[in-house]
C-alpha cells in the first residue's frame, strides 16, 4: 500500500508526528509522502494519521 498527500493539505503537519516513517513536512509547509510501499510494521500508524488529517487530504491505493 502507498500514501500520497493531494493538494487540500492545510501543513498542520499531524500525519508527520502520527508516522513521520510515511508523512513529512516538504519545504512549502505542506505534508508529503514517501513514494514507496509502507513498510507492515508503520501500516496502522498510517492508517491513524489518514484517519486523523481535518481535511481528508491523505488517500491511499490499495
Amino acid at each position: 500500500m502507498k500514501y500520497f498527500v493531494n493538494d487540500s493539505c492545510i501543513g498542520c503537519g499531524l500525519c508527520a508526528m502520527a508516522c513521520p516513517e510515511v508523512f513529512e513536512m516538504n519545504n512549502a509547509g505542506v505534508a508529503i509522502a514517501s513514494e514507496g510501499e509502507v513498510p507492515p510494521e508503520v501500516l496502522e500508524s498510517a492508517a491513524q494519521a489518514q484517519g486523523g488529517c481535518p481535511v481528508g487530504a491523505i488517500e491511499n491505493t490499495d
